[in-house]
């Protein structure tokens, strides 16, 4: 698959609603960005849905359209011309495109303002919207989705969460099941100890597949800043500088690590 109109379309998708993630993917290999810059462009359409309308039921039906979408790429039949989804076509199979509707599923949380059950709903709300991603790109390079990748997916994705929540209080949300600071401080351990975990078991990783975990380069110091003092969560001051983050991923991309 050449960068085709509709791929190029997705790359300036990611582009502007996710400039990490497209500054990741430019780190990867051309052939392995065929790949990442659909799936992260139905990230975006995705992520945004909920958020584009007041109206729950529209909301509920703009996820539905991307369940559907997807079916009909597991299912192999006729594909509706999108340029998000007619890219997907091309990369994705039937368990990959499954993966991917655990992410829609999962922002259906975001379409309300209740607060997570408990511990293990926030957990799999965490897996579904961003492991999902990983986990499905996995399948597309390399037919396989190995654990590690859920691991690395859920501390990427937290990092993200823990550094949305100022915003998500702002638009009436409750984000932390449990808001205190020695609670925030041990959900971030649960998510750095993931990290180190996935780690651990990188060999799992087939090699054309690795370049996605780049996708989590900023994971580790944002994980190590709020175990460090949870209360930059709140305040809204995790992250580093655009100097420190450029220099990360080039060195992640230089050596494979993470």
């Amino acid at each position: 698959m050449s960068f085709d109109a509709d791929l190029i379309a997705c790359a300036q998708l990611v582009e502007r609603g996710d400039p990490d993630r497209f500054a990741a993917t430019m780190a990867a290999p051309v052939e392995v960005r065929k790949v990442l810059f659909p799936i992260y462009a139905f990230n975006v359409e995705v992520s945004r849905a909920p958020w584009v309308t007041q109206e729950a039921i529209i909301a509920e039906m703009r996820l539905q359209w991307w369940t559907d979408a997807l079916d009909e790429i597991a299912t192999g039949g006729l594909v509706r011309r999108h340029e998000v989804v007619t890219s997907l076509a091309h990369v994705l199979d039937a368990t990959a495109a499954r993966q991917l509707q655990k992410a829609v599923q999962a922002r259906l949380w975001d379409v309300y303002r209740d607060p997570f059950e408990d511990h293990a709903a926030f957990s799999k709300y965490i897996e579904d919207t961003a492991a999902s991603l990983l986990r499905a790109a996995s399948q597309a390079l390399s037919g396989s989705m190995p654990d590690a990748l859920t691991d690395l997916g859920y501390a990427a994705g937290l990092a993200q969460f823990l550094r949305a929540v100022p915003e998500l209080e702002r638009q009436g949300r409750w984000p932390l099941v449990d808001g205190r600071p020695e609670a925030v401080r041990d959900l971030a351990a649960t998510g750095f100890d993931r990290l180190v975990k996935s780690r651990r078991a990188r060999a799992s990783v087939p090699t054309q597949a690795r370049p996605i975990a780049l996708a989590a380069w900023q994971a580790g110091p944002i994980l190590k800043q709020a175990k460090s003092d949870p209360r930059r969560v709140v305040d809204g001051t995790l992250g580093t500088s655009e100097a420190a983050k450029k220099a990360r991923l080039m060195w992640q991309a230089a050596t494979g690590w993470w």
